[in-house]
């Protein structure tokens, strides 16, 4: 698809979700900008206050890639880049689905789509109502496997969801994305990448509750200790899926998924070809 093709697809699309209802899951409810609302102070809290609901509140996904170098002489490629879904499921709907397509797989089947794949973990709400209650704002993340996953990799792309409002996106055009976290250098290459598939974006640093620039932010615990955090408003979630449910988002992407998909996985790779502070010696 081309440029022009994406930007006709985000316009059409556009003009159809204003218009139309929010369906469940996504952003039915204000997203928490911070953990002022949070009823739980961290994931462990989470867990143990609500033990044995695992599989019928909430699920937790993941996925390690095996690395291997066992020959003296020469040095193999490492993975570098995780991606993350803090409140997918039904908190913050179709940050699940996007987390997955980023790390090269497809959110239906678990297939891998082909290319780079990418050590991924997600938190899912899986209620039927009141999934917000079980957000866990990003600094008090405290889960160990998804700790150690943003601490073996030099990047981390944590995604997320907000409101237009909290994001400061113009009534006229609500389908944004802040972004935010301490690695300037990929901010910038996501900048560039998504905006040039048709997307409008936002610099964190010009929306505080936003910002992913918390040191004890997960997306900056990384090796670098720095990383990216991205903010998509509802109604740009909504052009993503046709059945916008918690079961019906897997199986109903559509071309705009697909382009954010493909923008962040360039911004990606142009960040690991970026030499640097991208190699480990």
């Amino acid at each position: 698809m081309t440029s022009t093709s994406r930007r006709t697809v985000l316009t059409a699309l556009a003009t159809a979700a204003v218009s139309g209802p929010l369906l469940s899951g996504v952003g039915a409810t204000a997203a928490h900008a911070t953990g002022a609302k949070d009823l739980y102070s961290s994931n462990t809290d989470l867990y143990t206050r609500l033990a044995g609901k695992e599989g019928t509140d909430f699920a937790r996904r993941y996925k390690r890639h095996e690395q291997l170098d066992s020959d003296q002489k020469t040095a193999f490629p490492y993975g570098r880049t995780a991606i993350l879904a803090l409140h997918g499921g039904g908190i913050e709907g179709g940050t699940s689905e996007l987390c997955l397509g980023i790390a090269g797989y497809d959110p239906a089947t678990l297939a891998a789509k082909g290319g780079p794949a990418y050590d991924y973990w997600m938190f899912e709400a899986i209620r039927s109502s009141d999934n917000s209650e079980l957000h866990v704002t990003s600094k008090n993340c405290d889960d160990k496997i998804a700790l150690s996953i943003a601490a073996a990799n030099l990047n981390v792309v944590s995604l997320h969801g907000c409101t237009s409002a909290q994001a400061g996106a113009p009534a006229s055009r609500p389908e944004a994305i802040v972004v935010g976290g301490l690695n300037t250098t990929f901010k910038t290459y996501l900048h560039d990448a998504l905006r040039a598939a048709g997307f409008q974006t936002i610099d964190g640093s010009t929306k505080p509750d936003l910002a992913g620039t918390d040191q004890a932010n997960i997306c900056n615990r990384t090796l670098l200790a720095k990383g990216v955090q991205l903010e998509l408003t509802t109604e740009l979630r909504k052009l993503m899926f046709t059945v916008n449910t918690i079961k019906g988002r897997a199986t109903s992407t559509t071309a705009v998924y697909d382009d954010f998909v493909a923008a962040v996985r360039s911004a990606i790779a142009r960040l690991e070809a970026s030499g640097g502070e991208q190699n480990i010696l």
